[in-house]
């Protein structure tokens, strides 16, 4: 249930930035275009929002759980230069 809400929660969010977006470009036009930016702004964020979200999505290979690991145990390693 709470993951469920943290998705339904993060889908707004980037709505309302899209909206939010959307709104102040189409108001540098008009006040209908405005109103037309942020609704189509906001179809834009939740749509981001849910290609995000979804773990077999379009970036699955950028969020890789394994490269994250990989990186992590990388990061303590120390590296030695030798003069050739």
């Amino acid at each position: 249930m709470r993951s469920k809400i943290k998705g339904a929660l993060s889908r707004a969010k980037y709505a309302a930035v899209g909206a939010a977006v959307g709104a102040a470009v189409g108001g540098v036009v008009s006040r209908n275009a405005a109103s037309t930016g942020g609704a189509l702004g906001g179809l834009a964020g939740a749509t981001v929002a849910d290609v995000r979200s979804n773990p077999d999505g379009v970036f699955a290979e950028f969020r890789s759980s394994s490269d994250e690991a990989d990186e992590s145990a990388d990061a303590g390693e120390t590296i030695e230069l030798t003069d050739e």
